[in-house]
């Protein structure tokens, strides 16, 4: 009976003392999980301003002058297309120009010297024709008032004389015509023709320009995409160029976090890989970042959701050594 009471007392003790473990353990998980302190720091990224290089047209790549890494300036010849369309396109441009401006100088200058010949020839015949109808219905008009002829040759040379007048206005007209030129909107329309013609090659020249990929900024190309020889199409990206004297910070910061992070409010970071190098920074923009980066809650405790906030800052001064890719630590006892 007593060695039953002795091993019943020591599975007892065991029982007890797993229980006793095993609720230590349970609490340390439950400190570990619940109670642990928060990072002290909020981790954020140095990032550059870029500007993405493209073309207007599609086309080959004929050449590539730079590369990634390579630091260029302001009208720097970064690469050249090759687009043949371009000069099938110039070689029609240069044609319909040639001939809205041969069409326009005629309109100006007029009919040739022939033509006005031709046309004087024309008006001096209606005029020698008016001078005889006009002697014959002076001559009828007597001759009837005497009594010679009757009121129908009367009118008849009436008529006829009548009929010359209006030949040798119309033969003068074309004589004028072919002396002065083209009516005033026959000369706005070829000189319209002539700018419309001037507007297409200088888009084709534009275009031309555009197959040689300049450099708009000082900077650092970042990223090439295509390869000597490949095509693009219009406005795909060619290659990328940071701007280093534009650098900036962005952190992601829950919103009970802000605190003192209000739009130009000054900060301080370090940057580990300058040797915990501390710098100052400006705030430039806040800005929630939707619904995804929302911190959900349960809402059991009157907990409520919690959306979490861009935030970019640039350094007051230049910070020597400072690339894009960079982690920046800001102190979070800062923001309280």
């Amino acid at each position: 009976m007593e060695e039953n009471k002795e091993k019943t007392n020591d599975k007892s003790m065991v029982t007890g003392f797993i229980v006793t473990i095993a609720a230590i353990v349970v609490v340390a998980l439950v400190g570990v999980l619940f109670l642990q302190p928060k990072d002290p720091y909020i981790q954020g990224q140095a990032d550059a301003d870029q500007v993405r290089i493209s073309s207007k047209v599609p086309g080959r790549i004929e050449s590539l002058l730079v590369e990634e890494g390579q630091t260029v300036r302001q009208g720097d010849t970064l690469g050249r297309l090759y687009i043949p369309d371009i000069e099938a396109k110039k070689v029609q441009a240069a044609a319909a120009l040639s001939a809205a401006q041969a069409q326009s100088k005629k309109a100006q200058k007029g009919a040739r010297s022939e033509q006005i010949t031709a046309a004087y020839q024309v008006w001096q015949k209606a005029v020698a024709g008016l001078e005889i109808a006009e002697k014959s219905y002076r001559r009828m008009e007597n001759l009837f008032g005497e009594g010679v002829v009757t009121a129908q040759k009367r009118d008849e040379a009436l008529a006829n004389y009548k009929a010359m007048q209006a030949s040798e206005r119309a033969a003068r007209s074309q004589y004028d015509m072919a002396v002065n030129g083209a009516e005033r909107e026959d000369r706005e329309a070829a000189s319209a023709l002539v700018e419309r013609a001037q507007g297409a090659m200088s888009e084709i020249e534009s275009y031309i320009d555009e197959s040689i990929l300049i450099s708009p900024i000082d900077g650092e190309v970042s990223d090439i995409f295509p390869l000597e020889g490949e095509l693009v199409g219009t406005g795909a990206p060619i290659m990328n160029i940071l701007d280093m004297e534009n650098l900036w910070v962005s952190f992601n910061v829950r919103e009970d976090e802000l605190g003192a992070l209000k739009m130009g409010q000054e900060i301080s970071a370090r940057i580990p890989a300058l040797d915990d190098q501390t710098v100052t920074l400006k705030v430039t923009y806040l800005k929630d970042l939707g619904s995804y980066a929302t911190w959900k809650a349960t809402k059991t405790n009157g907990q409520y959701d919690i959306k979490t906030f861009e935030v970019r800052a640039r350094p007051t001064a230049p910070v020597e050594g400072l690339r894009p890719g960079m982690t920046v630590l800001l102190e979070r006892k800062s923001l309280k």
